[in-house]
């Protein structure tokens, strides 16, 4: 057979993946690239992953590379880079072998043990950048002698463990989990149409733990579903919970099309509701940034960092749902959510990064954060703030106005719109699409164009004290009157104490000259050793008070004078709780936000 008499069949991709050795994390995979038609082939690991937006170099943990023909025929190896192979002398088909190390079962790298396979694609399959549109079929073979299932999206296929994906960009949004797997799973029902929605869930628990997780599980999915007034319409019909809650398994949950990876070291018995909180963010995701997705997303690029000005909104927002659907769907108590609330603004409020980048210039620094790894440190303590958290401050913030200043609508009134307009028809958005969608919502271009530029485009703060207050609540001091040194993490032993990390710029420690790794002697010429009697001091003196320190900074004594500052935690509280009167009119706002919206 020559290369020029099969130049012109079907391209097609398959991969067959094993796990001979996989006591020590490797799976060898087989990659055959059919209906070749360039005398050289080339094959990538990507870059990047799915919901992840830095670079993560998955080609680090891929060796004994080789590649034959259709006939067996050892074929010629060149690497032009770290993440490529060129294959040459091929007769039209490329069968290319590899071993992967796999020892992170997280939603962005790959995990093997004995008990399980957990793959994330990105970072286990090579893929050919000449067949990125051929149809793509994958076959796992699991150990000898294990029961193994596969949780993933991708489509069923004849044969056992042997699944589909229409093209390579599906191929990589499917992540799965194999192993002895619990199952569950319920059907839904709505607009003539029934969808699936099931658990694969790798877990050392009780088939009673799983039950309570399910039905649980059951009541978010049906409170996100009213947020937008229906499911997407899943491909195959299918939404997969893909769950790893295993010993040493780090925490993580990751979005995809038709599923998602929640990964935790937390068991069901201790771990339930932070587990079920994973899922509710993910979750929501099968709408928000799945389908309502940014234009700047778009195609996801494997090669390269993927950097994006609109995940204030994909995952901030989802980040403001995912805690308020645990609450209406009565996983968490008001108390527990409000206090959820209260620690995204109060880190909003502290965090001075606000003064240097806007939530669309937060978003945009992903790449440099979102798992990524550096080895020099960084200020961005005092630069950056999460574009989870500042987006999830935005949306509840944003919920409060629109329920507070507009008769009758919400914060889900504006997801909905948003699906209609951009998720149902899967059209991606640009920031003026947003703007001009709350503009039409709220029949009030002003507001809108007031919003953006301000919240959004801008560093102002939203007035969230105002905002609470006209929601029923109040948003105090928890601790007032106590004085503190800082808010940085502090470590007391051994008559010192350690600074640990950088200082924020609003910092009392900052303020006074101190940094990561300074020592702090004495206070006032005491000595102190241990944190009871740091607590113990620091009570017998207001904020505002100076203390004057002695320090260890670079190996040189130091004296230097702090003014203690008011410790800076705020609660949120039912106004009725700090004694003051509610309206009817106020409560009935306050209940419509919290209740459920499914009934």
């Amino acid at each position: 057979m020559t290369f020029h008499s099969v130049a012109f069949a079907q391209p097609r991709v398959a991969y067959q993946v094993s796990f001979e050795n996989a006591a020590h994390h490797e799976a060898t995979v087989q990659a055959t690239f059919t209906g070749v038609q360039a005398p050289v082939l080339e094959v990538r690991m990507a870059r990047s992953s799915p919901g992840r937006y830095a670079l993560h170099e998955f080609a680090k943990n891929v060796y004994s590379v080789k590649a034959t023909d259709s006939q067996g025929k050892l074929l010629t190896v060149e690497r032009p880079n770290l993440h490529q192979w060129n294959v040459s002398g091929h007769d039209g088909t490329v069968r290319v072998t590899y071993t992967l190390f796999a020892d992170h079962p997280d939603g962005t790298y790959a995990g093997v043990n004995a008990s399980h396979a957990h793959l994330n694609a990105p970072a286990t399959f090579m893929y050919a950048p000449a067949l990125e549109q051929a149809p793509v079929q994958v076959k796992f073979i699991p150990p000898t002698g294990t029961n193994w299932t596969a949780a993933t999206q991708l489509k069923p296929e004849a044969g056992p463990l042997t699944f589909s994906a229409p093209s390579f960009q599906y191929l990589m949004d499917s992540p799965t989990e194999l192993a002895d797997l619990k199952w569950r799973e319920w059907e839904v029902k709505e607009q003539g149409r029934t969808q699936k929605i099931r658990i694969g869930l790798h877990h050392q628990g009780t088939d009673k733990e799983l039950d309570e997780f399910t039905q649980k599980a059951k009541r978010i999915v049906t409170e996100a579903q009213a947020v937008f007034g229906g499911l997407p319409t899943f491909d195959f019909g299918t939404y997969t919970f893909i769950a790893c809650y295993m010993p040493a398994t780090p925490g993580d949950g990751m979005e995809h099309r038709n599923s998602t990876v929640i990964t935790s070291s937390r068991p069901l018995k201790s771990g339930m509701n932070p587990n079920l909180g994973t899922l509710s963010h993910e979750f929501f995701h099968a709408w928000n940034v799945e389908r309502i997705r940014p234009k700047s997303l778009e195609p996801f690029n494997f090669a390269d960092a993927n950097m994006s000005e609109g995940l204030w909104l994909a995952e901030g927002f989802t980040s403001y749902y995912g805690n308020l659907l645990l609450h209406r769907a009565k996983v968490t108590e008001q108390k527990a959510f409000l206090g959820s609330v209260a620690g995204t603004l109060n880190a909003v409020l502290l965090l001075p990064g606000k003064e240097f980048f806007s939530p669309v210039e937060m978003s945009m620094q992903a790449p440099f954060v979102d798992a990524s790894r550096s080895v020099d440190p960084v200020n961005r303590h005092n630069t950056f703030i999460s574009y989870y958290t500042y987006g999830s401050a935005i949306g509840t913030g944003l919920d409060w106005t629109l329920r507070t200043r507009f008769k009758g609508i919400t914060a889900d009134d504006y997801m909905r719109l948003l699906w209609q307009r951009f998720g149902k028809p899967e059209k991606p958005y640009t920031l003026p699409d947003l703007e001009q969608a709350l503009a039409d919502l709220t029949k009030d271009p002003a507001f809108a164009k007031d919003f953006f530029q301000r919240h959004i485009l801008g560093k102002e703060l939203m007035p969230y004290e105002t905002l609470a207050a006209q929601m029923g609540l109040a948003f105090r001091p928890e601790k007032p009157g106590k004085a503190v040194l800082g808010w940085e993490q502090l470590q007391v032993k051994d008559g010192q104490i350690t600074i640990l990390m950088g200082t924020f710029r609003n910092s009392p420690l900052y303020q006074a000259g101190l940094d990561r790794n300074d020592v702090i002697l004495a206070i006032d010429g005491k000595k102190l050793k241990d944190r009871k009697e740091l607590d113990s001091l620091l009570t017998t003196h207001k904020p505002g008070e100076q203390v004057a320190l002695e320090v260890l900074q670079n190996g040189e004594p130091k004296k230097v004078t702090l003014t203690l500052a008011q410790e800076p935690e705020l609660e949120l509280v039912p106004l009725e709780e700090s004694g003051q009167k509610v309206s009817a009119e106020v409560k009935t706002r306050r209940e419509a936000w919290l209740k459920s919206q499914a009934n």
